[in-house]
Parts: C-alpha cells; structure tokens; sequence
C-alpha cells in the first residue's frame, strides 16, 4: 500500500492510472453511446428504441458486441490483406490517442503528499498540448483512406477519396478556430486555457462564432452527419467499410465514436471553460465571499478534483447530445455543397475570426466583449454577401444544346 501511494503521488504514477481508467471508462462510453444515439433516433422518431435486452435496454451493447464477435470474418480474396486489417484498428487507436492531454480536473493533492505539492489530473501535460491534437486529429483521414483504397472494390473507393478531401477541407477553418483560442488566451497547453477561461470567461462566449464553426468542423471530422458523405449509402452502398464485416466493421463505428467524445472533451476545454462550474464564476466567488466556488476551481482536494471531474463528464455528455441530434435532424449535404460550404463560407470567416483575435491582441485586450460583438457582425456580413447566391449543383452558363 505504501508503494501504491508512493507511486500515485508522482505526475508519471497517477498519468499510468488515468491512461488505465480513461481506456476502460472511454471504450465503455463508445459501446454506449451506440445504445445512446439509437435512443435520440428513437425520440427523435417516436419510437422507443432498444428496450428488451435488459433495463431500458441497457444491455443491448453487450449484445451487439456479441453479435460482432460471433459473425463470420470475411476477408475478399483481392484485398490489400495487411491494410485492409490494420485500418479499422488505425481508426479506433486514433479516436483514443487526443484523451493523452486533456486536463479533466485540474489540480490534485493526496493527504500522503508533502504540503504544497500538486499534481495534474491528466495522463501528460505537454508544452505544445492544442499542437499534438491537431497532430492526432489529422492523422484519422488514413484509416478511411486505407480502408477505401484496401478494399479493391470502386465505392469503397470512393467513399475514401471522398473522406480525403472533407477532412483535408475542413482541416484549415477548424485550424483556425484554433488559432483564435490560442491569441485569445496565450496558450497552448489545454490545462493553461482553462486556467485562463476560469480568470476570466470563456473563449465560447468571447468568440461564439468560432465555436459554431470549431464544432461543424468537428462533425465533418467524424464523418457524422449532415456530412457522412463518406459513407453515403444512396450514392456508395456502405462506403469505405462496404467490404467490412464482424469485428473489423465495428472497429471502424467504434472509431468514430472514440473521436465523437475526444473532439467534445477537447471543444470542453477550448471553448467551455473545462472544469469551471458556470462562466464568470471565479468573479462571482470573488464578489461574493463564496469560498467554496473558489475551491472547486482551484482546490487541489481530492474531493473537489472528482466534483470536477464529473462537471467535465457533464460537459462532454451535452456536446455527444449535440452530436447525435444533429445527425437526426438535419439530411445530409451534396458533396459539391460540402466543398462549397468549407471552402467559401467557413475558410473566410474563420480567418476573420483570426484576424478580429489578432488585432484585440495587438490593442492589448485579448479578452473582450468586443470580440464577442465582432463574431456576430462577420457572421452577418457574411450572411448579407451570400444572400443572392443559389446554392445550387446547376450550372447557369453551360450552352444549351439545340434541337
């Protein structure tokens, strides 16, 4: 026990344990939250979703992953063996890799450590922390890519090339929305962006616009809809994974999941002020003599760090939501809209929103309500440019063929 304590006391020690624990309660979370998005289909469709396979259906995943398990493997005779089976594990691997430096509960002190001594609940604080996100994020298009181009077969193919040129196009404005949080705060450790949102508010009230667009980015990210063009089922049957079966086919689902709940504990931390109870809370701790707001954001505790933890878990609960109600609520784009929406909509307003967090930096004041005030009038400023122009496939000049 002595060791055990010893051993939870050093930053590499408890970073083991959180690595051990965010494995098994993230893959838990990915089986569930199939269970979850056929609920939200299920409300959103009036019905009533998986309900027989235990309490309120609670046990369905259980029997998915056995289904999964127990299904004949197919392998085509003509596949690329050794990518098509490393693919889907690429996928799942990735979707795991970005939980490395989230800070999920801010500072920690064990009765057995030294007075004065912290750790950070997370499993490795990084000076270039938003930089290795981005790093791991891009590295998802390849099990897509992979897995089109393994399986010999022209829709799966498709489906790959596909995903190549969504997310390499959503890629720049999601970047730049990085960009803005980082002159917003002065940071590039996750940990150190929450720390400022909590002294003084929120990236996602100061740049909301931004926000929006980080978030749509995220979606087309995850190829969720309305931009699963990848997998487009009217137009490429199965898409990328048409040739997947069993196991290997669930790895490519639980894949995207995985990177469902890292982009929302990653957006959490960027835009929604991590750990922090409500915005503005420090102020009104301060205001108010509230000693015990002061402590859940800056008590090393360990009872005020599991209370974070759990706010955290809330946070990244609500955006998942977010995630699946979009996709049974809104149809999917046309891949020309796709592109047209990434490339003239959200690249200009992104590099606007950098340009606004530029110059508020250069003034000396990064944190600013006019930064708020100046998302809102680019965003209608664009509204007001594109207000007459069609969104449409046709194409007006094209000579018309006489008869």
């Amino acid at each position: 026990m002595a060791a055990l304590k010893e051993f939870l006391a050093t930053q590499f020690g408890l970073g083991v344990v959180l690595m051990a624990l965010a494995l098994v309660v993230i893959l838990t979370a990915v089986a569930y939250a199939i269970w979850l998005e056929r609920k939200i289909a299920a409300w959103t469709q009036d019905r009533f979703g998986p309900n027989r396979v235990g309490p309120f259906g609670l046990l369905q995943p259980v029997a998915d992953g056995l289904k999964f398990v127990l299904k004949e493997d197919i392998i085509p005779w003509n596949v690329d063996r050794a990518i098509f089976i490393l693919a889907p594990c690429f996928a799942l691997i990735v979707g795991l890799l970005g939980f490395a430096v989230i800070p999920f509960g801010g500072p920690l002190h064990w009765p057995w450590m030294p007075e004065g001594q912290t750790l950070r609940v997370q499993v490795a604080s990084l000076d270039i922390g938003l930089l290795y996100i981005l790093a791991v994020g891009t590295l998802a298009v390849y099990s897509v890519v992979l897995g089109g181009w393994s399986s010999n077969n022209k829709y799966a193919f498709y489906g790959g090339l596909r995903a190549a040129a969504q997310m390499l196009s959503y890629e720049v404005p999601l970047g730049m929305c990085l960009l803005t949080c980082v002159l917003a705060t002065g940071e590039l450790r996750l940990e150190g962006m929450v720390d400022r949102q909590i002294a003084t508010a929120w990236t996602g009230l100061l740049h909301p616009a931004a926000f929006v667009i980080f978030f749509m980015c995220a979606l087309a990210e995850a190829n969720r809809a309305p931009f699963d063009l990848a997998e487009c089922e009217q137009e490429l049957i199965g898409g990328y994974h048409t040739e997947y079966s069993a196991m290997k086919m669930a790895l490519f689902f639980l894949g995207e999941y995985a990177h469902i709940i890292t982009s929302s504990a990653v957006m959490v931390a960027l835009f929604l002020g991590g750990w922090e109870l409500f915005p503005f809370s420090q102020r009104v701790a301060t205001a108010f003599g509230w000693g015990w707001l002061d402590a859940w954001n800056h008590s090393p505790h360990w009872g005020w760090m599991f209370m974070r933890v759990g706010v955290y878990a809330v946070k990244i609960t609500a955006l998942v939501f977010f995630y699946m109600w979009i996709r049974w609520t809104l149809p999917r784009f046309r891949f020309d809209q796709l592109m047209r929406l990434a490339w003239r909509g959200l690249v200009p307003l992104s590099m606007g929103f950098v340009a606004l967090a530029g110059t508020l930096l250069y003034l000396g004041r990064p944190v600013s309500w006019w930064a708020s005030i100046g998302n809102i009038a680019l965003v209608a400023l664009a509204g007001v440019a594109s207000a007459n122009r069609p969104i449409t496939g046709r194409q007006e000049r094209l000579l018309m063929a006489k008869g």
